[in-house]
Order: structure tokens, then sequence, then C-alpha cells
């Protein structure tokens, strides 16, 4: 039983280390509003999460806003720079 757990365990910390994060990074350019409508449609965020994001990014300059494969985030992360944001995948 014991083994089995450990292993267990081991799997779920390799695949929290293969996680990728799409962060998010302050401008000079874009409305409160677009960043929010944009978390919206590009990271399937709930209203009030991107509003979060958005306030964290404007005031801390980063946010991570996704988190996930590299497969998954990477379309995402093309919708966010074609929105006009200024974001990259770590």
């Amino acid at each position: 039983m014991t083994k089995e757990k450990y292993s267990e365990e081991l799997l779920l910390k390799e695949e929290l280390l293969n996680q990728n994060e799409i962060v998010l990074f302050n401008d000079d350019v874009n409305t409160f509003d677009h960043v929010i409508d944009t978390l919206i449609y590009a990271c399937d965020h709930m209203p009030e999460q991107a509003e979060q994001c958005a306030l964290l990014v404007h005031y801390k300059g980063k946010c991570t806003v996704k988190t996930g494969s590299y497969e998954d985030l990477e379309p995402r992360c093309s919708k966010l720079l074609q929105a006009g944001l200024s974001a990259e995948i770590v």
C-alpha cells in the first residue's frame, strides 16, 4: 500500500513539473476592458477571474493567467498576442 501511494505522489509531482504557464505582462496601451475580454476569450476565464488577473498585471507588472500543457497553451498565447497583449509561455 505505501509503495503504491508513494508512486502515485511521484506521478502527481512529475505531472505538475511538466506544466507550463502563460505570463501576461503590463503595458501602457491596452484598456482594462480589452484585457478582461481577451482573457475571457483566449483563456476561458470567468469575468471575475479575468478582472483579478488584469488588476494583478497592472499593479505587479505581470501575472500567470493560465497553466497547462504547452500544446494547450500555445494557441491561447497566440490569441493574446494577436489581440495586442504582451504574453509568453514559460
